[in-house]
């Protein structure tokens, strides 16, 4: 299997389906931080929900799809970074994160998420990558700042959240930009 090393004595690597009890064990630790922030069928309450959210990725990415990473620090998950649209024919995927309390501002999501960015754009050949985010949601717009991507529209009203609709910014960053930025 794949690992690739982060800092922090942290490291990035498939999210697969046999890691559903692992998995469960984080969202316990996470949900409800992350709730807000995230699509409402990633954050399940119980291992078989677990299990069936690595399931949905498994088969997306057998289909050369949407992909999901786990990011493990000293050997317990403590978030992940993913693709949650992934189009090679048309060449664009979008990406996203999502973490536990206590991994936060160590910089583990732009670093990993770069990698994400370098395989798209190097290994792939894709063109463009977006990232999503709720407008009041400052540590993701933070990320996409970092990673060199450009704010190119709010969507406004169009993220329901427990029945009140927040605006959604779209970020994204070409493959120029990305070669540009010396990677």
């Amino acid at each position: 299997m794949f690992s690739l090393p982060l800092r922090d004595d942290a490291r990035l690597g498939p999210l697969e389906v046999w890691h559903a009890e692992e998995f469960a064990d984080h969202l316990d630790r996470a949900r409800e931080h992350i709730r807000p922030w995230v699509g409402p069928a990633f954050v399940t309450d119980d291992l078989d929900g677990a299990r069936a959210t690595l399931q949905r990725y498994a088969e997306r990415q057998a289909s050369d799809g949407a992909r999901l990473y786990g990011i493990w620090r000293r050997g317990t998950l403590i978030g992940g970074v993913l693709f949650n649209d992934f189009d090679a024919a048309v060449g664009s995927c979008e990406i996203g994160c999502w973490l536990e309390p206590s991994a936060e501002g160590h910089g583990l999501v732009t670093q990993a998420c770069g990698a994400l960015l370098d395989w798209a754009f190097t290994s792939r050949g894709l063109h463009r990558a977006e990232w999503h985010c709720r407008a009041d949601n400052d540590r993701s717009s933070a990320v996409a700042k970092r990673l060199g991507m450009t704010l190119e529209g709010v969507r406004r009203e169009a993220w329901p959240y427990e029945g009140v609709r927040y605006d959604k910014q779209l970020w994204a960053l070409l493959a120029p930009e990305w070669r540009a930025l010396g990677h």
